[in-house]
């Protein structure tokens, strides 16, 4: 399982686009989809859009392998992709630093890519973005420096730069665990 976290902004669906396109018709390579109680025509990512009440009724329900809240909202990582780690295949997930403890407890064999950017850099993005105040924009830079915990297989993937190159960096990674497995 990699889970991909980084702070808002920074490009992690932009970097998992790239090597989603990269494995497309690959059966042992499974991007997420995951649970979210955000509607479906907001900007971001595809996933599938729920309501508060019916995602509750999903974490009841035993669906999600993981789940988490984070600025608002529910998270859930369906429980099927028990079946492709069992079979061998790598597993991307677009995850959370603040869940990281759950994708740890969930998923023993866990890669987390860590991707960053430079302060002005990410400043730019969320401003250039217009969804967020500049109170807001330094909250976020503020949490982006925060670390993550040091007992995770941890790989950081630096996309202050050039997007297609951050976005080899990732497929290179999950070239090399699939080669492992």
């Amino acid at each position: 399982m990699i889970a991909v976290v980084g702070p808002s902004g920074v490009g992690k669906d932009s970097l998992m686009d790239i090597a989603r396109r990269h494995f497309s018709g690959r059966k042992d390579v499974r991007f997420v989809r995951r649970t979210i109680t955000r509607p479906r025509d907001s900007v971001g990512e595809d996933h599938h859009a729920v309501t508060e009440d019916a995602f509750e009724a999903l974490v009841r329900s035993g669906t999600f392998a993981v789940h988490w809240k984070a600025h608002g909202l529910g998270y859930g990582i369906p429980a099927d992709v028990y079946q492709d780690l069992a079979a061998g295949h790598v597993v991307i997930a677009n995850g959370s630093r603040s869940a990281l403890d759950a994708f740890r407890a969930a998923f023993p064999h866990l890669v987390v890519v860590n991707v960053t950017a430079r302060p002005d850099v990410l400043a730019r993005r969320l401003a250039a973005r217009g969804r967020e105040t500049s109170v807001e924009i330094e909250a976020r830079l503020a949490r982006a420096i925060s670390p993550l915990p040091s007992n995770l297989q941890i790989a950081s993937i630096d996309n202050s730069g050039d997007l297609e190159t951050a976005g080899n960096e990732l497929v290179e990674l999950i070239e090399d665990l699939l080669h492992e497995g």
